[in-house]
């Protein structure tokens, strides 16, 4: 799996916009222009190791996190506790219902394979 940047750099703005830093800011803490904030978060440009480590501790967040569209174990993670949640508040039967259109919807995809 290649590096998905458009997913990097929302993730990178995500993280940025709930530590309440503008790009500029965060430029400054990372030693790089605001211009290539603005670039690596619309993924115009592609952001070096070197950066995205600064970044990402600038952001008091892990790489993985950043990365986690691009990483299997991680995605799969996140996958998962995107389910779970999405699962919150349904009742027993419509947590069934749901298991049943999931089952239905793999058996489907494994048919069109």
């Amino acid at each position: 799996m290649e590096l998905d940047y458009k997913k990097l750099g929302k993730r990178i703005k995500e993280q940025r916009l709930k530590q309440h830093l503008t790009q500029e800011k965060l430029g400054e803490i990372v030693g790089v222009n605001t211009s290539n904030i603005s670039h690596i978060e619309r993924a115009t440009t592609q952001v070096s190791l070197s950066s995205l480590v600064r970044i990402a501790n600038a952001l008091n967040t892990t790489l993985d996190q950043l990365a986690c569209d691009s990483l299997y174990s991680v995605a799969n993670l996140y996958i998962e506790q995107d389910i779970s949640s999405l699962l919150e508040g349904c009742s027993l039967a419509e947590r069934q219902i749901i298991k049943d259109i999931v089952i239905a919807a793999k058996k489907s995809l494994k048919e069109h394979r």
